[in-house]
């Protein structure tokens, strides 16, 4: 059964500009309603797909290493088709919102939207930050966070 819950689940190690734009993508979510925002680092751990499966929505967010997202999430990803293939079907469908931090190349965000499209529908534009987020960068992850949450409301109620 889902819950009012929105993961965002995002990579970052060394500057800390993805964590800092998690941080600002799930303010968004808990101002916008009475939804659980939820961050992990696939720094910190692995992150297993099953944490998709009570979740109304999911943020991703990655930096770019060499025009291509986060190895962490490329890892989270392959275990997710492994699940999805073996029929945990609870780990698709919900609408998903992305973002994206880059030192001037910003050259990952097409590889990263391909490959996290199967998860779920986009929400709007990648937010697309060059360096550490500023306050423009911060408001559109909020913004960002808030329209995940309006289609997760809208993913629920289809739901029951």
């Amino acid at each position: 059964m889902r819950s009012k819950k929105i993961v965002v689940i995002y990579h970052s190690q060394s500057l800390g500009n993805t964590k800092a734009a998690a941080e600002q993508v799930a303010a968004g979510i808990r101002g916008a309603g009475e939804f659980e925002a939820v961050c992990l680092n696939t720094n910190d751990e692995r992150v297993a797909p099953a944490v998709l499966a009570d979740c109304a929505g999911a943020a991703f967010g990655t930096p770019d290493y060499f025009s291509y997202p986060a190895g962490g999430l490329k890892v989270f990803m392959d275990d997710w088709l492994i699940a999805q293939r073996g029929g945990n079907e609870d780990i698709t469908g919900m609408p998903i919102a992305l973002f994206l931090t880059h030192g001037g190349g910003g050259r990952a965000k097409e590889p990263f939207e391909g490959l996290l499209q199967r998860v779920g529908p986009q929400v709007g534009e990648t937010v697309d930050i060059k360096g550490a987020p500023g306050e423009a960068e911060a408001e559109a992850c909020r913004q960002l966070g808030a329209a995940l949450v309006r289609e997760a409301e809208k993913f629920l109620a289809g739901q029951g």
